[in-house]
């Protein structure tokens, strides 16, 4: 965790809250900056139209077959976002239209690859903490930040996994990590 204007934080966590024609109600800071990268959202025009075409374009696709019309995984830059949706129904005589929450969280389906990784390559609780950071897609001064250390440190745990698993690069570490052993 890292500390942020005076609180602690995780990784930010995008939510958006659609109304049943999947038009966006709430869209937080996080999500905005997901779904404008690689703009930010202040420098957005018409941000609210923008943020409608991106959720409809991105989120949702159409499926010739009657699948599920909401995507599971987004990429934004380089960065990878589990993409959960959750039907809200509202009881409440003023508002009984259903509602859509959209958590858009970067990195969420590491925890297995991590967990596999640690066991398989035999990494101490600190090499787990930069191998999860690093699925996260986060940069060696983040994961300093949010661990409390330095860039170099950092750098040093990574060499250190590089070793026990037999790669020379930072993807390399990610390929291990997220790809089973055959």
């Amino acid at each position: 965790m890292r500390k942020v204007e005076g609180s602690v934080c995780a990784t930010p966590t995008g939510f958006v809250l659609l109304d049943g024609a999947l038009n966006p109600i709430v869209v937080n800071r996080a999500a905005a900056e997901v779904l404008s990268f690689p703009q930010k959202p202040e420098a957005t025009k018409r941000f609210e139209d923008s943020v409608l075409a991106k959720i409809r374009s991105t989120l949702l696709t159409r499926q010739p077959d009657g699948d599920s019309p909401v995507v599971t995984q987004l990429r934004s830059g380089k960065r990878q976002y589990s993409c959960r949706f959750f039907r809200v129904d509202a009881n409440f005589k003023t508002n009984s239209q259903i509602k859509i929450a959209v958590l858009l969280e970067r990195g969420a389906s590491g925890a297995v690859s991590v967990a596999q990784a640690s066991e398989r390559y035999k990494l101490t609780s600190r090499e787990q903490e930069v191998l999860r950071f690093l699925l996260e897609g986060l940069t060696s001064k983040e994961i300093a930040d949010r661990m409390g250390i330095s860039p170099n440190t950092v750098k040093a745990f990574l060499r250190l996994i590089m070793i026990k698993m037999g790669v020379y690069t930072r993807s390399g570490i990610v390929s291990k990590a997220v790809i089973p052993r055959t």
